[in-house]
């Protein structure tokens, strides 16, 4: 059964997290968050999507070298990664000390990928791979937000129970929420 803490627990049980795991929705403000921690707690920063995921100019890489790039990095002592892909959660869950679950609402996600898509149109995020240059949302990437409680969340629920069933889980679910745990682990180091 998944574990499920209070942003109080999490905050003390984050203070001593070597590997944290930061899942969510597109746009809901997992880099940003991801980002604040790790300057919280000291620990290394891992984007799935510029790390793993994309090569240059959106070319997505080979699923067997995805595997054995993340495969490596969760046999680190410390990180925090940011990204939900649950076809990799049985290389990640059992390495991870906390789940943190950016789950706002669908509205709030879409706001946040248009935001963004605005904000770095032409340009590469810092949590992109290279070469690969932000565009306003298409219609396919508004429907995965769309959809993503009814689609994803079910599939991100069993994984949660079959790859890490110990291992706590915090749900965010406002913006409000992620400022009170960042308040609660104090200023950046």
């Amino acid at each position: 059964m998944t574990v499920y803490v209070s942003i109080e627990e999490a905050a003390e049980q984050l203070k001593s997290a070597h590997r944290v795991l930061v899942i969510g929705c597109s746009g809901g403000g997992k880099s940003t968050l991801s980002n604040r921690l790790c300057e919280r707690l000291g620990l290394p920063y891992v984007s799935m999507d510029r790390d793993f995921y994309w090569l240059p100019g959106w070319v997505k890489r080979d699923k067997a070298e995805e595997r054995v790039l993340i495969t490596e990095t969760v046999a680190r002592a410390r990180w925090l990664m940011d990204g939900t892909g649950q076809s990799t959660f049985d290389l990640r869950l059992p390495r991870t000390n906390m789940v943190i679950w950016v789950r706002l609402p669908r509205w709030r996600c879409l706001l946040g990928v248009t935001r963004r898509g605005f904000r770095y149109s032409g340009k590469t995020r810092p949590e992109m791979a290279e070469g690969c240059l932000e565009q306003i949302p298409d219609r396919e990437f508004l429907s995965y937000i769309w959809n993503f409680e009814k689609r994803t969340v079910p599939q991100i629920l069993l994984q949660l129970q079959k790859h890490g069933p110990d291992v706590p889980v915090l749900q965010l679910k406002s913006h409000a929420e992620m400022r009170c745990l960042l308040d609660l682990l104090g200023a950046p180091a």
